[in-house]
């Protein structure tokens, strides 16, 4: 009896569909439409765990492990393709050994067997500097803003390629922990075009503040900047004026710190010493000039 409702049923449903055409036609586009959700939802799950593994594998500091979710062509923004890439990641390990790393996905836009993942990063570390000039760990912290981009090849999502919006670091060691201080760049310069790198010191005013700021570009192995320490004005600010290269090279600008205190020793000798050293690093994305970008005619 069951069996001959069930039949009568799916007879009047299958009349009605062929009066109701319009209605037919809702549910097949609802039905693609929940089918497509489904498929999108895996989709998004698969590229998820991408970035799961990665941050699995970087806690291990298993570099065969992270190198196997990007593909053979990898290249990032700074043009390191993947050989060089990952050989800056082991250096890295290798110079802060207890680094972790975090990553939030902020945003996946799907295009058929290709996709872009916005991201915010941190990676947090402490160091030793082997001459011991302030007798304390450096800590590190670092941000970043990032866009992966990746392909399905093989069933499988691979990070082919990474672009940095933005990119923030900080290495303090001593009293410089406690000290706010910001370096402002602008995250995207013209080739050859003048910017402005402003540092900024929050200090009370019994100390003394040295500091220069370092226009590199991101190359590698990277070169020694040549250092020029200034003292700081009363207002603890530094600013520089540089000009971005034309060589279609991204630059980093480095700002490095030093406190220094005073302390009486005795009525007519006063021990100045250093109590704090910090180096802030901020990117500069440099796009090179266009040459054949000219403006259109105009009817007005």
């Amino acid at each position: 009896m069951k069996r001959v409702l069930l039949t009568t049923f799916l007879g009047i449903a299958l009349a009605l569909s062929s009066n109701m055409p319009a209605q037919a036609g809702f549910w097949a586009d609802k039905k693609a439409k929940v089918q497509k959700a489904r498929i999108e939802k895996s989709i998004y799950r698969d590229i998820e765990n991408v970035f799961t593994k990665q941050d699995e594998y970087a806690v291990k500091y298993d570099l065969a492990g992270i190198k196997s979710l990007y593909a053979e062509n990898f290249i990032n923004c700074d043009g390191y393709n993947k050989e060089v890439y990952f050989s800056l990641v082991k250096e890295t390990w290798q110079t802060y050994p207890d680094i972790t790393y975090t990553t939030e996905i902020q945003d996946i836009k799907l295009n058929g067997d290709y996709a872009t993942v916005k991201t915010e990063e941190t990676a947090v570390a402490t160091i030793q500097d082997d001459e011991d000039l302030i007798a304390s760990l450096g800590e590190l912290n670092s941000t970043s803003h990032c866009i992966y981009h990746l392909e399905k090849t093989s069933g499988r999502w691979l990070i082919t390629g990474e672009d940095i919006i933005d990119e923030i670091s900080t290495l303090k060691y001593g009293d410089a922990r406690f000290v706010k201080m910001t370096l402002e760049s602008p995250a995207m310069v013209g080739a050859g075009q003048e910017y402005n790198a402003n540092l900024k010191v929050d200090l009370p005013s019994d100390a003394i503040v040295i500091a220069s700021i370092n226009q590199e570009k991101i190359v590698n192995p990277a070169k020694e900047p040549e250092e020029k320490f200034r003292k700081l004005s009363d207002n603890q600010r530094l600013s520089r004026i540089f000009k971005a290269n034309t060589e279609n090279l991204n630059e980093y600008n480095v700002a490095s710190v030093g406190i220094t205190r005073t302390e009486a020793v005795s009525d007519t000798k006063v021990r100045v010493y250093m109590n704090g050293i910090a180096f802030i690093m901020t990117r500069v994305n440099v796009v090179p000039k266009n040459n054949f970008a000219k403006p259109g005619d105009s009817n007005e």
